[in-house]
């Protein structure tokens, strides 16, 4: 009996990646450590001084960590409820954070017990920040309104009550020690200064305000909400710049490098993108295991953190960049050596001994070659087959139909396997590598559980949506011979004008050599 020969899966040619400078020196973190929490980290604000330690805020804890330190070396825990939104200040000496209390502490970085307490807020603060001149703090809470308040004195100055909704996020200018900026679910950003009794520019985002970022010249603002990232010209009176819509889920986080070159944001769809700050083009982009709620660069780009939804801490660091001083390991041997022989050919008086080479079948090849037809087509059926490969399942489909059991495997399946094989099909059969197979499947499906149509509502829908995927590629079609027809006469036409000038150009030439002899 012949040996079995597997199936031949159809390789299509990929495209090769695009590799730039910005995904050589993205690629240059090492593999990230994980550090678990004790609940979502809402907050991760790196200290601006060195040793560059960054504070965690999640729960109703405050974890401070060093560079590479997978332990806080220090904790806040005076809050009887959750944290919010600790900040250090330029000094790196004073920490600020919100609660769900209403109350505003100030945390020495060398103690322990609040500096400061402030109470005004009714509900709980989830923004609190420094201005830049180091002796106030503006907040915004659940109350809808933003205070500014005195650090020495531990009162309010100022009280906006602008808002509509929640405020959740500030920021406040490096350039202007009385401007800062809050955002708020109203759907707006205010512009403060601490010298007016009311917001000086208003600007419309178009969605839940989540991030607000300055950039370092004061003069371009970033408003993230929805899935939309928005750019706008602070000094133009809040001029729209960009809108950006590369996420698929809710903007939560932004941030700059330490250079003002490259923007960062994280949302919900697990992804960190990263921007160029002079065309506005995704340059390079970090996929994560869950939901992104906050998010940091070090001051000397050499660390990014990321908080997610779970409570993990995602810390990347970069690599050492290699110096080109001599290893001190031992030498290795050259690839010459490991390869030497493969290429030798035999002679016709040498001898060759054969080494049998043990094949490994994949499932799918099992079942075909036992001659399960049906649980070989289960096996291409699962999940991260039909997405990630789905070559391997138009392929064992195909073998099946060549061997004339493809119609046995597609019938007597439940509710559930029926609409898993028309999903896969309606999703992949306008792919014009799988087309000639699939239609043969649907066609078969078709025939096969048409007396069965209308007794379950989740199978009709995705015969539905089977005969909407062929029609619009009918339609498209269709467009497309219509428009192959207009090219068609357009090329015949310069054909023939072609053509009509080679004429033309050969009469005159004739006339011409006709016209010189009769002179001579």
């Amino acid at each position: 009996m012949a040996a079995y020969k597997p199936v031949v899966v159809q390789a299509c040619p990929k495209l090769g990646e695009k590799i730039t400078q910005d995904t050589l020196y993205w690629r240059g973190y090492k593999t990230p450590v994980q550090i678990k929490e004790f609940g979502a980290v809402n907050k991760i604000d790196f200290s601006p001084v060195p040793p560059y330690n960054y504070a965690v805020t999640a729960s109703s804890r405050i974890h401070i960590y060093g560079r590479y330190s997978q332990e806080p070396i220090k904790t806040f825990s005076r809050f009887r409820d959750a944290a919010y939104c600790a900040t250090y200040r330029d000094d790196g000496r004073l920490l600020a954070a919100g609660s769900e209390d209403s109350i505003i502490r100030l945390f020495d970085i060398s103690g322990k017990a609040p500096l400061r307490q402030f109470e005004g807020h009714t509900k709980p603060v989830h923004l609190v920040g420094f201005l830049s001149d180091k002796y106030r703090i503006f907040s915004g809470g659940d109350d809808y309104s933003s205070n500014l308040w005195d650090i020495p004195s531990a009162t309010e100055i100022i009280s906006y009550s602008e808002h509509t909704d929640y405020v959740r996020c500030g920021c406040a200018s490096k350039v202007n020690a009385d401007v800062f900026i809050t955002g708020s679910y109203d759907h707006t950003v205010k512009l403060f200064d601490a010298r007016t009794k009311s917001s000086v520019m208003t600007i419309e985002h178009g969605h839940p305000v989540e991030s607000v970022l300055l950039f370092p010249s004061g003069g371009l603002l970033v408003s993230a909400g929805g899935r939309y990232v928005k750019v706008w010209d602070v000094l133009k009176g809040g001029q729209l710049l960009v809108s950006l819509k590369n996420h698929h889920k809710t903007v939560t986080c932004l941030c700059l490098n330490s250079s003002g070159q490259r923007l960062l944001s994280g949302s919900l769809d697990r992804h960190v993108k990263i921007y160029s700050t002079t065309s506005y083009k995704v340059v390079h982009s970090f996929n994560y295991a869950t939901s992104i709620l906050s998010l940091a660069l070090s001051p000397e780009d050499e660390t990014i953190v990321v908080g997610m939804t779970n409570g993990v801490l995602n810390v990347k660091h970069r690599k050492p960049e290699e110096k080109n001083e001599k290893s001190q390991k031992k030498r290795q041997p050259a690839y010459r050596t490991y390869v030497k022989g493969r290429t030798y050919m035999p002679k016709q008086e040498d001898f060759c001994v054969s080494k049998p080479v043990k094949r490994v079948l994949r499932k799918y090849d099992k079942l075909l070659r036992s001659f399960h037809s049906s649980k070989a087509l289960d096996a291409v059926l699962e999940p991260p087959i039909m997405l990630h490969t789905p070559e391997v399942t138009v392929a064992v489909m195909q073998e099946l139909h060549r061997r004339g059991t493809l119609r046995s495997a597609l019938a007597g399946r439940d509710e559930k396997q029926v609409n898993l094989l028309l999903t896969f099909v309606a999703r992949r059969v306008i792919e014009p590598r799988f087309t000639p197979v699939l239609v043969t499947v649907a066609d078969m499906i078709t025939d096969i559980y048409q007396p069965v149509v209308g007794q379950s509502a989740i199978v009709d829908k995705q015969f539905l949506k089977l005969q909407e995927a062929i029609g619009k590629e009918i339609d498209y079609q269709e467009e497309l011979l219509e428009v192959l027809g207009m090219m068609d006469t357009l090329f015949a036409t310069f054909t023939k004008k072609r053509d009509t000038c080679l004429e033309e150009n050969k009469s005159n030439g004739l006339t011409e050599i006709i016209e010189t002899d009769l002179n001579y």
